[in-house]
């Protein structure tokens, strides 16, 4: 009787022990707690910590609490001003109301799937009313922020708070910055050939200018020199007029000698004239005298 007391006791301490396992959970600082019995919402638990359930009828479903990223694919916008733009964009956003996002979503992992269409929407309405400059320019910060108000409101009936949205990309199509590039490299080559043409005629210009500076020049330069030349030439006569004026017989002399060296120069010299020469004069008489 003992040993079936004692055994009885042990099947009601092991079946206390599964119920109060199973009648416990824990709900960390980063997420939230739903319980359900039979899929129906019976308590939202927010605090963290050591919480209680019923056991088998009740189970519990974890929501995070922390700031979320939800990510769209590239989308293709057309803009206010009829340019197509592919924009690449994420939102942030936290869960407010775990019992309306789990009535409205469900199971948690299909949130992505059931917020996308509408942050898409957003983006789509937003952009669709702003042109292309004012989305690459002029209001990035504005429309962005537009974004997040519009996407907000649209979350309300998920429970879901968009804490922010960023434009990471916007571009044109590739087809279209393909045909903007080729358009924009033909406007620069032409832009080029034209410097191009300018540079070669201002440097046509500058040689010529250059080319007739140089002909003044130079032909003032010939004309100072002539000059030179010829004020040399008057001072070396005058010079020439005055020493032969002082001593008419030293300069003939002078003068005579010049020609002997000139005239005799070489190992090979042959002169033919008479003796009575004039121009031998002083080769006799150094006095000139016959």
């Amino acid at each position: 009787m003992n040993r079936s007391f004692a055994i009885g006791a042990g099947v009601v301490a092991v079946i206390a022990a599964i119920a109060l396992y199973l009648s416990a959970f824990t709900v960390s600082m980063t997420q939230q707690a739903i319980v359900l019995q039979f899929g129906d919402p019976r308590a939202v638990v927010t605090e963290p910590g050591l919480h209680w359930k019923l056991p088998v009828v009740q189970n519990v479903i974890y929501i995070d609490k922390r700031i979320l990223n939800l990510n769209a694919p590239p989308e293709e916008i057309i803009a206010k001003d009829r340019k197509r733009l592919v924009v690449d964009a994420f939102a942030r956003y936290r869960i407010a109301d775990a019992l309306r996002f789990y009535q409205a979503v469900g199971d948690p992992r299909n949130a992505d799937n059931r917020l996308r269409p509408n942050f898409v929407s957003s983006l789509r309405n937003v952009l669709g009313d702003h042109t292309l400059e004012e989305l690459v320019r002029d209001n990035r910060a504005g429309l962005m922020k537009k974004i997040q108000t519009a996407f907000d409101e649209a979350t309300q009936q998920f429970g879901v708070e968009v804490v922010d949205v960023r434009i990471r990309r916007a571009d044109l199509p590739e087809q279209n910055s393909q045909a903007i590039f080729q358009r924009m490299q033909t406007e620069r080559e032409r832009e080029a050939a034209e410097i191009r043409a300018q540079g070669n005629e201002e440097a046509q210009r500058i040689r010529s200018r250059a080319d007739r500076e140089v002909t003044v020049l130079i032909a003032e330069a010939d004309r100072d020199g002539q000059i030179a030349r010829g004020e040399g030439d008057a001072r070396r006569s005058e010079i020439y007029a005055n020493a032969y004026s002082k001593d008419p017989e030293f300069f003939a002399f002078y003068r005579s000698m010049q020609a002997y060296r000139e005239s005799m120069k070489g190992d090979n010299t042959t002169m033919v004239v008479t003796p009575d020469s004039e121009f031998f004069r002083y080769f006799g008489n150094e006095s000139g005298r016959r």
